[in-house]
């Protein structure tokens, strides 16, 4: 059967331009138990696709009959469209954008099956959103046996791509796959040849802290160009994800890419909130997403959401730096970059 890869197909970096993003509007799931909780994550979610608007053209996927709802909020210029949802989090339910030199788009439909069939997930239409959006944006799709969520990768458009294995080698995804056979699939569906395994993500991600992944890499590490690695640092010996993250940025200084540069880490420092409801926090700026000019960062209403800005500032001295209030997005288990997925632009090169 043939792959993506073999065909000349490749995940672009998220810096390069896009075309759009999609995203989906919050409806009522476990996700967001309350009416309440169900509004102020319409709001989150309406401030960051605004947000990406600034920079380009949005479509958010609504539920039948949500529409109208959800423009009033989002406001005018954002598209809608309707289709069944679970739940709201496009960066993994939707598709991974793929780009040929002759300036063809296809996609990746992974397997989603709720982040590894957590107790409080669904994922009945959730797992066919992938194809709906590939559908929509003419992409030409390539389903994948491999259970994986986007939010679980990061690439730099060279060849390396960033995995964690307590989720593509957990049990709860991918039970009887090898690391060679995880390995190769991801390659062939997107064009990389270099895998940099992160041992875990942070400690909020996991049961019993709430809503979590298992340990996507996106909240803890992320390409900003080739060879230069964000990394989450938590300064306070306090928190678990202290010696996690400590443990990770030193993984991530010793390895190469794919084209054998050693990758250098810039060091985020996490916010000052060591604990929400109970928990473990689990704050992150490294959920952050590039758009076409943009930078949109998760903030905290912290002191230290001004030193993330600032860093990435410097990082993307040509894009403007938006931070938007993500406190409710996390407790629903994600950020910014959970919540939004780019379709790149297509260029004949």
């Amino acid at each position: 059967m043939s792959t993506p890869a073999a065909e000349g197909f490749r995940m672009p970096a998220e810096w390069t331009p896009h075309e759009r993003t999609w995203m989906a509007w919050p409806g009522p799931n476990p996700t967001f138990d309350t009416s309440d909780d169900l509004i102020a994550a319409r709001i989150a979610w309406a401030s960051v696709a605004r947000a990406v608007l600034r920079f380009e053209p949005v479509t958010v996927v609504c539920g039948p009959g949500r529409s109208a709802d959800a423009q009033t909020l989002l406001g005018p210029g954002v598209d809608t469209v309707e289709r069944d949802l679970d739940d709201a989090w496009m960066r993994d339910i939707g598709p991974t954008f793929l780009t040929h030199a002759n300036g063809e788009l296809a996609a990746v439909d992974w397997t989603f099956n709720g982040w590894g069939a957590q107790h409080w997930a669904r994922w009945e239409h959730d797992a066919k959103i992938a194809s709906y959006v590939s559908d929509l944006a003419g992409a030409r799709t390539y389903a994948s046996k491999l259970v994986n969520e986007g939010g679980a990768i990061h690439v730099d458009g060279e060849g390396t791509v960033l995995l964690t294995e307590t989720v593509q080698l957990g049990p709860e995804r991918n039970p009887r796959w090898s690391r060679e056979e995880v390995e190769a699939e991801i390659h062939a569906h997107l064009g990389t040849r270099k895998a940099i395994w992160l041992p875990r993500g942070l400690t909020g991600d996991y049961p019993p802290h709430g809503y979590g992944t298992l340990g996507h890499v996106d909240i803890v590490a992320a390409f900003a160009r080739p060879g230069v690695v964000v990394a989450h640092q938590q300064p306070d010996p306090a928190h678990p994800d202290h010696e996690i993250t400590k443990e990770i940025i030193g993984l991530l200084r010793s390895q190469t890419d794919a084209r054998g540069r050693r990758i250098e880490v810039v060091e985020v420092p996490a916010p000052t909130v060591l604990e929400t409801d109970g928990h473990w926090a689990d704050y992150s700026y490294i959920n952050h997403y590039l758009c076409n000019g943009g930078v949109v960062l998760c903030g905290f209403d912290d002191p230290r959401d001004e030193i993330a800005a600032g860093i990435f500032r410097r990082l993307f001295p040509e894009r403007t730096v938006t931070l938007v209030d993500a406190r409710t997005i996390f407790a629903g288990g994600g950020g910014v970059h959970c919540i939004t997925q780019q379709q790149p632009k297509t260029v004949v090169r």
